[in-house]
């Protein structure tokens, strides 16, 4: 299959047969990383990552993989770029363009990166918008590929904010992926309209199903998969805390849920995760609503279910197979 130039923007972009292409490349990678053979196939290129919205995986994902296939990475923080300040978007893609080989790009508003890509003329790669987060969900399927052996049939349920960006590329992967999806929280947050009919027709199509609820016990006994995220997420109003804690409180991932699972039910979470009482936003939240523990007990996060830090690890692996698939050239085999 040929990548070269495409952007990476949303999941729905891509066939199921190049997601999966992308998912063995992946894998190949890996390999060459764990053995130590060196793959610095792209020693003369240079990638910028522009982070409008901070992060720990993200950000070390795209350095660390970009070092490893050779290349040069500028990182640009919040505060690093006149990118909607003083120079407009489009300018700014046009600029970055002449320096770089792949600009990333991890913010607010999904506009945002495909007018990038627009007016780019290198790769533009989503690490994360508030309607999607691409890279995070490839690396969310290598992990279950690699727990189960396959993807096909298994049930995934999203229990929590389910129409946020995590939960939105989720369901689009379920559906290109032949695996049931079940999105349970609240009415008040479940996906919506559009993304659901998006989706459906995928689903249909690759014989699996999504379910969207506000019941856990529809979760009892189906499972294979249980997916939890942040209840405020990143360039939320803070002063919404009270109103999500006491909408998902009941849909807490703890033990006792995990109990009504089958046995071999894994747990999965995009991370950081308030689990503890270890961060500044944790305590805080304590010392307001007094909740020690949020999204996910911190029984369950140190649980044998717990497969949180491998899919850590898989994003640097994925993100390597989306940089390489886009950027190398038929021409220099």
């Amino acid at each position: 299959m040929d990548f070269t130039g495409r952007d990476f923007l949303k999941i729905l972009d891509f066939s199921e047969d190049e997601l999966r292409y992308m998912l063995a490349t992946a894998k190949k990678f890996k390999q060459l990383k764990k053995e130590g053979r060196n793959h610095k196939y792209f020693p003369d290129k240079n990638i910028v990552i522009v982070f409008e919205k901070t992060s720990t995986r993200t950000r070390c994902s795209f350095e660390v993989a970009g070092y490893d296939l050779g290349m040069g990475v500028t990182y640009l923080d919040p505060t690093g770029s006149q990118m909607g300040h003083k120079e407009s978007i489009a300018d700014t893609a046009r600029v970055l363009s002449r320096f770089y080989d792949g600009i990333e790009y991890r913010g607010f508003d999904q506009k945002i990166v495909e007018d990038l890509a627009k007016y780019a003329d290198v790769p533009v790669w989503n690490g994360l918008t508030d309607q999607c987060h691409p890279t995070q969900v490839l690396a969310d399927f290598m992990t279950l590929e690699e727990h189960f052996g396959s993807l096909k049939g298994l049930t995934l349920a999203f229990v929590g904010d389910a129409r946020n960006n995590v939960a939105n590329s989720l369901m689009a992967m379920s559906a290109k992926m032949g695996v049931n999806y079940i999105a349970c929280g609240p009415k008040e947050l479940r996906p919506s309209d559009e993304v659901i009919a998006q989706c459906l027709p995928i689903a249909e199509k690759n014989g699996c199903t999504i379910t969207v609820t506000d019941d856990l016990k529809e979760l009892d006994g189906k499972v294979d998969a249980i997916y939890a995220d942040v209840w405020l997420s990143m360039g939320e109003d803070k002063e919404k805390w009270g109103q999500r804690i006491e909408l998902l409180r009941p849909y807490q991932v703890d033990m006792n849920l995990m109990r009504r699972m089958k046995p071999t039910t894994v747990f999965l979470h995009a991370l950081p995760s308030f689990h503890d009482l270890n961060t500044s936003v944790a305590r805080d939240v304590y010392e307001k609503f007094g909740l020690n523990e949020m999204e996910v007990t911190n029984e369950v996060f140190e649980s044998e279910h717990s497969i949180v830090f491998d899919e850590a690890e898989n994003r640097m692996h994925t993100i390597k197979a989306v940089m390489f698939l886009t950027l190398y050239k038929r021409e220099e085999k």
